[in-house]
């Protein structure tokens, strides 16, 4: 049997694979690094930073200041998703309105001297729970004892408010402020040691009523954060920021009439049984004496010392704005650390009063005759075009006011007054005028811009207020 089979050689190199072969070729081919290349490599890699330095020192110096910015801030930033639920009772409806800057604690800073610093200097938390309120007397005031112009019976018998209809025509002078002539408002800046100056509240006929039990609150008062809306004007912040002293020590009062309430309640902010909406004791106000709602909003902004008679202290917010601080500590930086009795914002664009006259008549915030006649007298009385107090401006933007009840104190809150009854309701034209020609308050701190934004979350007004038609 013959054997046909036929063997064919295989080689051992032809089972590998293709690429194994490819890759012991290309490891044949690698060289090992020249340290000489070694310098190239240092060569570029200086020649980069060189190039890009000023990029890098930049990035350095934004990581340095983002770090002193949270170093200031310290504990206090707190993201509005933590405040505590009823902090928000009462605030505007988020169904319907954006929510802004609502709830936001952190602080505001400036850059002083090359170095980022808060506006708002507040003791830390652990010294704002010792706070004490001084138990000082003012013994430095030429003004001793402060006397309110009031309605008497012998005033009814001769006559000289049966009048008061006719004046009513030409004036916004009632029976709520007074018949001020120009030779008393004259007098009523020469202070003696005791003193007598008209200051709302003149008759029981008056209006600006208030229950007895709204009054008998007002009485226990020592220190209080007050605002107000009237006409349905502006929704209620809730105030945010304050320590447990202060909840303990400090009134928060609003100061609301019938048609506020109303609107209120339409969007379901409805006042409780003990007369309260979150931390905030609603005053109900009857019988408004002005039909200009502006000027119903001045009793409370500016004649606290009549409507909370034992307070020693009190701070004002527009009703545009949420307070955020703690008052007590407000109180320690603002007027207790510099020995001050008035603290006010500088007004952040103009110090001239008549520059500020213009803006007003453009704004069409009033009527280019009845701030003409304010702009006359204040001309005639002698006021200076542009008035600084200390080296600071005299125009101050009045959406925070915080005040010690003094009788230097009280009188320039009632001349202030009684200049917005006389004139234009823009209280900023009359504070340089007052302050100008008041001598006798020295002990006023005008803070600036910054400060009065730490203060507060400015929220604007919502809606515009209702005036009175009867």
């Amino acid at each position: 049997m013959s054997n046909n089979s036929i063997s064919i050689p295989v080689a051992d190199d032809d089972g590998q694979d293709p690429s194994a072969r490819m890759r012991t070729r290309s490891r044949r081919k690698r060289k090992k690094s020249d340290p000489r290349d070694r310098p190239d490599l240092t060569r570029k890699i200086l020649t980069k930073l060189f190039r890009w330095w000023p990029a890098l020192l930049l990035l350095a110096a934004t990581a340095l200041l983002v770090y002193e910015a949270f170093k200031i801030g310290g504990g206090e930033r707190r993201s509005p998703a933590r405040i505590n639920q009823s902090e928000n009772v009462g605030a505007r409806n988020s169904n319907s309105k954006p929510q802004g800057n609502l709830n936001r604690l952190d602080p505001t800073t400036r850059v002083f001297g090359g170095v980022r610093e808060r506006c708002l200097k507040l003791l830390p938390p652990e010294e704002l729970e010792l706070l004490k309120i001084p138990n000082d007397m003012d013994s430095t005031s030429p003004l001793k004892e402060l006397m309110y112009i009031r309605e008497t019976d012998k005033t009814n018998k001769e006559g000289k408010f049966n009048m008061s209809a006719l004046y009513l025509e030409n004036t916004r002078f009632n029976l709520f402020t007074g018949n001020q002539t120009l030779e008393e408002r004259d007098q009523s800046f020469k202070v003696t040691d005791r003193h007598e100056a008209h200051c709302g509240f003149y008759s029981e006929r008056g209006g600006f009523r208030i229950s007895d039990e709204d009054k008998s609150y007002m009485g226990t008062c020592k220190v209080v954060v007050s605002t107000c809306a009237f006409g349905g004007g502006d929704d209620l912040y809730q105030p945010i920021g304050m320590s447990e002293i202060s909840l303990q020590k400090v009134c928060y009062v609003a100061f609301w009439d019938e048609i506020t309430r109303a609107t209120q309640e339409a969007e379901g902010n409805k006042v409780d049984e003990n007369h309260f909406i979150g931390k905030w004791r609603i005053i109900m106000v009857r019988d408004l004496p002005f039909k200009d709602q502006r000027l119903n909003g001045k009793i409370p902004k500016m004649l606290p010392h009549r409507l909370f008679p034992n307070a020693r202290y009190s701070i004002w917010v527009d009703s545009k704005s949420q307070f955020r601080r703690d008052p007590l500590g407000v109180l320690e930086a603002l007027l207790w650390r510099s020995n001050s009795e008035f603290a006010i914002s500088e007004h952040g664009a103009r110090s001239s009063v008549y520059d500020e006259a213009k803006a007003v008549v453009k704004k069409n915030k009033a009527g280019p005759e009845e701030v003409e006649v304010q702009l006359t007298q204040y001309r005639q009385d002698g006021l200076p075009e542009d008035k600084r107090f200390k080296g600071k401006k005299a125009l101050a933007e009045a959406s925070i006011i915080v005040r010690k009840h003094t009788p230097m104190t009280n009188l320039f809150a009632c001349l202030w007054f009684n200049e917005v009854v006389r004139f234009t309701s823009r209280d900023q034209l009359s504070f340089p005028y007052v302050l100008w020609r008041l001598k006798g308050l020295k002990h006023i701190n005008m803070f600036p811009v910054c400060t009065r934004k730490d203060l507060v979350n400015s929220m604007g007004h919502i809606r515009k207020a209702k005036p009175l038609t009867n």
